[in-house]
């Protein structure tokens, strides 16, 4: 399965590897990007199930239960699957889609301007 266990993120190798898995199983007929964008959503929705109702110091501590963090890991391990599966479907370097929306957003919130702040980029717009 090649890198599986390194640290560093081969994104065109889970890219190769995501295809294989679907095409093995013949659900490319399934795999829309729509589908696949729904699924995004639906496994970042059980993420969130995990934190729901807890406080925020309990939502930090989650990391010293073995069960709930392997949970969190799984539901990561579908959403960032998902996302890789949309890379491919639409042809979309991920690499350059982060580096390109983390500048957006650098432009947007300037740090002199929103350091320790919390609000939109449209409440420091003049």
């Amino acid at each position: 399965m090649g890198s599986e266990n390194s640290n560093v993120l081969d994104v065109k190798e889970m890219q190769e590897f995501s295809q294989k898995f679907v095409k093995d199983r013949d659900w490319d007929q399934y795999q829309t990007p729509k589908n696949v964008a729904m699924g995004v959503a639906i496994e970042a929705s059980e993420l969130m199930e995990i934190f729901q109702w807890l406080t925020d110091q309990q939502s930090y501590d989650i990391k010293n239960d073995p069960e709930k963090k392997e949970q969190i890991a799984d539901e990561m391990g579908d959403i960032l699957h998902y996302i890789i599966r949309l890379s491919t479907l639409l042809d979309i370097d991920l690499k350059e889609a982060f580096w390109q929306k983390i500048r957006k957003t650098e432009a947007k919130y300037p740090v002199d301007l929103v350091k320790g702040k919390k609000d939109k980029y449209t409440a420091y717009v003049q």
